[in-house]
């Protein structure tokens, strides 16, 4: 069995780890230094997003809603956007460890041209997968040593599947995309007018 094989295992008891697991860390709702996010960190409104790289609903959130509310309420200061990785699979894994790994002024970027070109590297085949997404991270100066060991990373590795434990913990997300907007759940992708909705009933009260 290969190592790759072994991750794909230990995704598996953490999407069926039980609910009722002593949770050792803080709360999800807490934003902490190693959160990537985009927006004022005191906008009136936290969206929390739980997203798989690999998953074709969240790259249509990406492509075609993240930047509509990107416009009308992120750089207007009403909501700080979280970005939160949610791998259900070792492609997914792949990805959200590479977009962790470039530099935090141009994460952003990398992480929906992911999404863009998911067709291209969300393959069947781990070599293919790691041959696909070097060729992108390349193309933006990624040095072969640097992928590798970015994708060798234990501690991240590790961290990515802890985060995924204590959001099933606290909020029992199952699928992907899963927003948490102010504290509560919203499961599946929405479009940009239900985004709307919500946000400004929020705004309103």
């Amino acid at each position: 069995m290969t190592k790759q094989f072994y991750k794909i295992i230990l995704l598996f008891f953490i999407l069926i780890l039980p609910l009722n697991s002593k949770a050792n860390e803080n709360s999800v709702l807490t934003i902490t230094d190693n959160d990537f996010f985009i927006g004022d960190k005191d906008a009136p409104i936290t969206i929390i997003e739980y997203a798989s790289m690999s998953c074709n609903h969240c790259a249509d959130f990406h492509n075609n809603t993240l930047e509509k509310i990107k416009i009308e309420y992120i750089d207007t200061g009403k909501v700080k956007f979280v970005f939160r990785d949610f791998p259900f699979n070792y492609p997914a894994l792949a990805g959200s460890m590479i977009v962790r790994c470039v530099p935090i002024n141009v994460r952003y970027d990398y992480m929906n041209a992911l999404y863009k070109l998911q067709k291209k590297w969300v393959v069947r085949d781990i070599e293919d997968i790691k041959l696909e997404l070097y060729k992108i991270m390349q193309s933006g100066g990624m040095q072969q040593e640097d992928f590798d060991a970015c994708l060798n990373d234990i501690d991240l590795e590790n961290e990515l599947l802890e985060g995924v434990m204590s959001a099933q913990r606290e909020f029992n997300i199952k699928s992907t995309p899963s927003f948490i907007v102010n504290g509560k759940l919203i499961s599946g992708n929405k479009n940009i007018k239900e985004f709307r909705q919500i946000i400004d009933k929020i705004l309103s009260e």
